[in-house]
């Protein structure tokens, strides 16, 4: 019988991540949950040698799984992920569990409730962030607003819940996945949360936002980059998405 909850995670140079722990934390929840599961977990093409672990931990741990994916992102190893899945519902983390995964308790009863995306959020205000993310947090909100999902607070906590049929109707659709002549280069940040809820609202599914629990844990040192940079990347992503809806890109035939 398939699970209830596929859990998937998108691995790029975690070890450090993986090193304290985080696959353990994840198990002795889960070991004790009142739902079905399973866990998989792409492997992006990592060079830090996190793989090795992770491999080791699957091996000794019912229902945890590994896949290879080549490297694309995490949009690409998430959709890795789903397409491997088997459960009703595929909820998608960060291995840096800053949402521990006992959070899903407050998602999982929103589809009962006939809600087909139901997703995490950190609010307006993240504990550990520094002042000058938290303003340039702000500001990122406030431009998204005016252009995109003007009801939702945050689209970029990683803690998202899909139906499965939803999922793989969804995923497809995304730029990142669609444009597989596009080239990925180390750890990247990706604003394909806005369009993945974008879609999901144009296309008539029901959103549900929750609040969650957060304290940002992530301990890589691997993934950095500008955080100007990184910014502007953001915003372009979704100024791209506004284009391909004004030009049609999203219209079902």
């Amino acid at each position: 019988m398939p699970p209830k909850l596929s859990i998937v995670l998108s691995n790029y140079n975690e070890h450090a991540n993986l090193e304290r722990g985080v696959l353990e934390q994840m198990s002795n929840y889960l070991m004790k949950a009142k739902f079905t599961w399973e866990v998989i977990i792409n492997d992006d093409g990592s060079t830090d040698g996190g793989d090795k672990i992770i491999d080791r931990f699957a091996k000794s741990h019912s229902g945890f799984r590994m896949i290879l994916g080549k490297h694309g992102g995490k949009a690409a190893g998430v959709w890795n992920g789903i397409q491997a899945a088997r459960g009703e519902i595929v909820l998608f983390t960060d291995m840096d569990q800053s949402t521990p995964l006992k959070e899903v308790e407050k998602l999982l009863p929103w589809f009962d409730e006939g809600f087909d995306v139901v997703f995490g959020s950190r609010g307006k205000m993240r504990k550990n962030f520094p002042i000058t993310r938290q303003v340039t947090s702000w500001g990122f909100r406030f431009f998204r607003g005016l252009f995109l999902l003007r009801d939702v607070v945050d689209t970029q906590c990683g803690f998202k819940a899909l139906r499965i049929d939803v999922a793989k109707k969804i995923f497809p659709l995304l730029s990142v996945i669609k444009n597989k002549k596009a080239t990925t280069k180390g750890w990247t940040v990706s604003a394909f949360d806005v369009e993945l809820l974008f879609l999901a609202e144009k296309l008539g599914y029901k959103l549900k936002e929750i609040d969650v629990n957060w304290k940002n844990e992530d301990t890589s040192t691997s993934k950095q980059k500008s955080f100007i940079g990184e910014s502007i990347d953001m915003l372009m992503q979704i100024m791209q998405v506004k284009i391909n809806d004004l030009s049609g890109k999203y219209d079902q035939k």
